[in-house]
């Protein structure tokens, strides 16, 4: 199965305009995001997919960059324009703004692929500041490891230990923090694209449950690694010390 790997990255972030250039331990955040999809197995080839000259002039030094129209409501449709004009099978989309995404997720993802049409991932959560923050998204799957449900909520809610502290409902049931990374059979992601933007989707302002709304099914792996998002500013530090933490990043 021919699989690309595609990042896309947009200049005019509302929480962190420029993000995708912005300087994290020596290297443009997109090319930390590049180097490690390029340690995935599964990948035929990684691309940039982005409507900006600025992010095409720099990532175009170190990887494949297709330009995009500037009007896609979200990185899926963004990555379907290029999926429509590209040779493959099927397409990992892996978010532009995690310099440690581990490639062994992205090949859980694309693996997932051969079972269903879509695909994700999962990890427990164990850190009690994520339960009830709104940025962290949380999924529930069925016996065949299917995605349900998306919220930013948190879900399911455990009715008979509802009024006890956090730690001991975290300790009760494995709850899933979604990881956003999504792999697509090519054909899925262009009848997925063809949908309108869901009522679900517009209320959460996730994209996956258009493709839940639509009967698409979503298998969902379970991993052990968690990422470091930049999402703000004042995460480019927190990147940094995990980084150099790590051994991935010099003094």
């Amino acid at each position: 199965m021919k699989t690309l790997g595609i990042i896309p990255a947009r200049y005019a972030s509302t929480r962190f305009p420029g993000k995708p250039l912005v300087m994290i331990a020596g290297k443009p955040l997109i090319q930390w995001v590049v180097e490690r999809c390029r340690l995935a197995k599964t990948l035929s080839d990684v691309i940039v997919a982005t409507d900006d000259d600025r992010i095409r002039e720099v990532a175009g030094v170190f990887c494949a960059v297709e330009m995009t129209r500037s009007d896609h409501p979200s990185g899926s449709d963004r990555i379907a324009e290029v999926a429509a004009r590209r040779g493959c099978d099927a397409v990992v989309n892996i978010q532009g703004d995690e310099p440690l995404i581990d490639p062994a997720a992205i090949d859980a993802v694309a693996s997932a692929l051969s079972r269903d049409p879509m695909s994700t991932a999962a990890t427990r959560i164990r850190d009690l500041r994520e339960y009830e923050d709104p940025n962290v998204v949380k999924v529930v799957v069925n016996q065949r490891g299917q995605a349900l449900y998306f919220s930013r909520r948190t879900i399911p809610y455990l009715r008979d230990l509802a009024n006890r502290p956090t730690g001991e409902q975290l300790a009760a049931f494995p709850f899933l923090k979604h990881l956003g990374i999504y792999g697509y059979r090519r054909a899925t992601l262009l009848e997925l694209v063809g949908y309108p933007v869901s009522p679900l989707e517009q209320s959460e302002r996730l994209e996956q449950l258009r493709a839940l709304d639509n009967g698409i099914s979503i298998g969902v792996v379970e991993v052990e690694s968690d990422s470091v998002g930049v999402d703000v500013p004042g995460d480019v530090a927190r990147a940094e010390f995990r980084l150099r933490h790590l051994g991935l990043a010099t003094l």
